[in-house]
């Protein structure tokens, strides 16, 4: 009988592990397939839990729990998702013995199940309650502690039958993350055997104490220790929230006070500590003590987000008060209360999830913090009722937060604010005195800014005191202009002026927070009232807030703009190739995932782009250069390389790959020679470019007879797709010989191809000259001449992929596109050995003897 690390004991089993087995048995032949025909010997204490991915006559994914001494199975056709709105299909089917657990290799041809395993993922399993218990009545829930998932997940069973369908799918808790940021099955394709990553719960500490929901240390910056460090960046601009009429119910959202103050955010570093203002004013000078009580933390390289207050006597934010403890240098009165931490101790937390985050701070302060520094509370409560009790306190409002969104600098919907009135900030263009005291203000004419225009938005007579009426008047004074600098109210032709004062007009150059009933039709903000100058933001910021009804969805998080590792992807869900319906987004995870492999392939070399801003089916230009630095991460080399042009294009790493895909890029063109031999080639690059009405076989016999023709000539090569219609056949070289020669030799390798096969290959270029016959394109190896890249993608329909091969896997391959960005990736997780392994290692020379023998 298992046991949970909870203690929670199964229910009896089914039938005997032997028993349970026949079905596994019968459908093999343990003569001829490597499975394994028996194996119950189990660990004590923990249930195992395995992935296996499997290629098939479909690629699909093996889903294996430890459970009375079988592994229990389901096959999952588009494996596991950590979002938790993507319910995937799981089919049960027989149980396996536990030692098929760290089963990898190939089930022969016509074998139940031929095609290639490896362990996708594998780790421990704790049932949440008792799992026979839950498999019987269709409902499992469980935890995971493996390599790529863990956390909190379910099974629930929607059918009967031999074999059942269940649906498997992620709990909401801090590991989940939403689809169009994340996809794990795409992210980490590999073999955890050949590519073993530990634990996620030891790789990412804080995340997994957060998600057991277990007490966390007394230091929480402990739970980071693991965590890999990062530079802290010199600015960070806030998440801003969006104006919406209501508050989205349900348990994703985190709900919060709305905070009636300056948002400030403290960056701390070498143990000193800085307040910044939204738009990145430094206020330190501003705020001594809590620029003392935040570097009493002891936090190092961290970004803090909060909220800068002063409390009345009812504990309530004082906006006006806030002004004038400024106005008076009483900073000691302020507070400041905390709600997130982009960074903390050195480690980049945005894109982890908000209430892990927010987990932290709260431990944080709890442990360190002062009566200057605050934690900002959630409160746990029906949203309607949260925002009628901040209106009924007289709070601006409440704002609300999804549990798993990330970090955005940005005004995002995965934070949204109600506020109990209508409140936002205005540029001050004007005032009029007021009429029994000269010396003071008697009204404020309001605007913002829309369409590089200044707008009006009415007047604001009340809010201030007799003492503040004359502070505000001193304070604009000195800006008076002698005509408005605004737009005057549609329909009227000038600016009315009151009869009992004088009208003044200003440079717009102040913001005031102000509290208004409604807009009226034309534009005019009704029943206003003057809350305080808002010092921490710039008139040129200022613009009409409106509010919507935001109908928050499962994923509004998703809305913000994706990132792919440091990245950030705008207009990722745009088609790039309409005959798939490919995505930029797609593009861009699959130069991430696959940019280990291709660097080595960029490096040390000039690169050329293909660039397709529409996508495929849109107007593409090749780039060489980039002298306005459009593209970050890619590097410009020394101009003196290639006298007479501008600067060649680099990529120095992975960054620059995805970079270049989030700037439109489709391919990724090289140069036969490295930086630093630039006049003497490094390969030669054969293109097997076939003519109309040629088959598919005679490109691949063209390949084999140019490999045996190099073969004669001592020059070993290495092949790839082309990823369009072709194939490449590439020789590495030492770089000894000048372009002209290399480009010569390669010229007289294909004429005495062609003259050889006349009926097969044309020496020449010209498509009339490639009908039923197929061209060498050895033009490529001129001076200058580039060749699209292992593994680039290709800028046409299907966004087919260069794929290197190894020689005797040619008969089995079907296409010079035959893997695209969706497959590529997969045919790469189940390669035991890098084909091109010998390619980077070969320093083989062309030398006088080889040129005279092909000539």
């Amino acid at each position: 009988m298992s046991r949970s690390r909870s203690g929670a004991q199964p229910g009896p089993a089914p039938g005997a592990p032997k028993a349970r087995l026949d079905r596994y048995r019968a459908k093999r032949n343990f003569a001829v397939t490597p499975e394994p025909e028996d194996g119950s010997t189990r660990r004590a204490h923990t249930l195992s839990f395995v992935i296996q991915k499997h290629q098939a006559s479909h690629l699909h994914y093996d889903f294996r729990l430890e459970l009375d001494a079988v592994l229990l199975s389901w096959a999952v056709p588009k494996g596991p998702s950590l979002d938790p709105a993507q319910k995937r299909l799981a089919v049960q089917v027989e149980d396996h013995p536990l030692a098929y657990g760290s089963f990898e290799g190939t089930i022969p041809p016509k074998q139940y199940g031929a095609g290639t395993v490896i362990v996708w993922d594998r780790g421990t399993w704790e049932p949440v309650g008792d799992a026979n218990d839950g498999l019987a009545r269709g409902k499992l829930e469980f935890r995971l502690h493996g390599e790529k998932l863990a956390g909190r997940w379910e099974l629930i069973r929607t059918g009967g039958g031999r074999q059942p369908n269940w649906l498997l799918f992620k709990k909401r808790d801090e590991w989940a993350r939403p689809a169009a940021d994340y996809d794990v099955v795409m992210a980490l394709p590999d073999s955890v055997v050949l590519h073993p990553l530990g634990l996620l719960d030891a790789r990412r500490p804080a995340i997994a104490v957060a998600a057991s929901g277990s007490a966390l240390a007394d230091d929480p910056i402990e739970l980071l220790r693991g965590v890999k460090k990062t530079r802290l960046p010199a600015t960070l601009k806030p998440q801003l929230a969006t104006l919406v009429k209501s508050m989205p119910g349900g348990d994703d959202w985190v709900h919060e006070i709305k905070w009636d103050g300056y948002r400030i955010l403290a960056r701390i570093s070498d143990g000193r500590a800085q307040l910044f203002t939204r738009g990145g004013h430094d206020w330190s000078a501003k705020m001594p003590s809590l620029v003392h009580d935040v570097a009493a933390l002891g936090v190092a390289d961290s970004w803090l987000d909060g909220e800068v207050v002063v409390l009345d006597d009812r504990g309530v934010p004082d906006f006006n008060a806030l002004q004038n403890a400024f106005d008076a240098e009483h900073t000691d009165d302020l507070r400041y209360f905390i709600f997130d931490a982009p960074f903390l101790e050195g480690r980049d937390l945005r894109v982890s999830p908000l209430q892990m985050r927010r987990a932290l701070v709260q431990r944080l302060i709890a442990a360190r913090g002062s009566g200057r520094v605050r934690f900002s509370e959630a409160f746990e409560a029906p949203a309607s009722s949260l925002l009628a009790a901040a209106c009924s306190m007289h709070l601006e409002g409440i704002v609300a937060k999804r549990r798993d969104s990330r970090y955005v600098s940005a005004r995002a919907d995965s934070w949204l604010k109600v506020k109990c009135s209508r409140r936002q900030e205005f540029v001050i263009a004007g005032f009029t005195d007021r009429g029994d005291d000269a010396r003071s203000v008697g009204s404020l004419v309001l605007a913002y800014h829309r369409g590089g225009t200044l707008r009006a938005a009415g007047s604001v007579g009340t809010g201030w005191s007799s003492e503040e009426g004359v502070a505000l008047r001193e304070r604009l004074a000195p800006l008076e202009v002698p005509e408005p600098k605004l737009a005057p109210v549609s329909g009227q032709r000038r600016w009315p002026n009151r009869r009992s004062a004088a009208m003044h007009w200003v440079q717009p150059r102040l913001v005031g927070e102000v509290e208004f009933a409604s807009w009226t039709p034309d534009g005019l903000v009704r029943h206003a009232s003057f809350k305080g100058l808002r010092m921490d933001k710039t008139a040129r910021d200022v613009t009409r807030e409106t509010d919507s009804d935001v109908k928050p969805v499962a994923r509004v998080a998703s809305r913000a703009p994706a990132r792919v590792g440091s990245v950030k992807v705008s207009h990722g869900e745009r088609v790039i190739d309409a005959s798939t319906g490919m995505r930029k987004i797609d593009l861009v995870r699959y130069y991430e995932s696959i940019a280990p492999r291709l660097l080595p392939h960029l490096q040390g070399r000039p690169v050329s782009l293909v660039r397709g801003p529409d996508g495929v089916d849109g107007e593409l230009f090749f780039q060489k250069h980039d002298n306005r630095g459009s593209i970050p991460g890619v590097r410009e080399l020394d101009p003196g390389l290639w006298p007479g042009h501008a600067g060649l294009l680099a990529i120095p790493n992975a960054d620059g790959i995805v970079s270049a895909a989030q700037m439109n890029v489709l391919e990724f063109h090289t140069w036969n020679v490295t930086t630093r031999s630039i006049g003497k080639p490094d390969r030669i690059v054969f293109d097997i470019d076939p003519g109309e009405g040629i088959e598919w076989n005679a490109v691949g016999e063209a390949a084999t007879l140019l490999r045996t023709l190099l073969a004669e000539l001592k020059l070993q090569s290495w092949l790839k797709t082309s990823g369009g219609k072709g194939l490449h056949v590439v020789v590495p070289l030492a770089a000894r010989t000048d372009s002209a020669t290399v480009k010569h030799f390669s010229q007289a390798v294909v004429a005495h191809l062609a003259r050889t096969f006349p009926t097969r290959f044309a020496v020449k270029s010209g498509a009339s000259n490639r009908v039923g016959r197929i061209f060498i394109d050895y033009l490529r190896n001129g001076a200058g001449q580039t060749t699209a890249a292992a593994f680039s993608a290709r800028a046409r329909p299907g966004l087919g992929v260069s794929m290197p091969l190894a020689w005797d896997e040619l008969p089995s391959v079907r296409s010079g596109a035959q893997w695209t960005i969706t497959t590529a990736r997969e045919h790469l997780s189940f390669e035991k050995q890098d084909p091109w392994a010998g390619y980077w290692r070969e320093r083989q020379t062309l030398t006088a003897a080889i040129r005279a023998q092909i000539e």
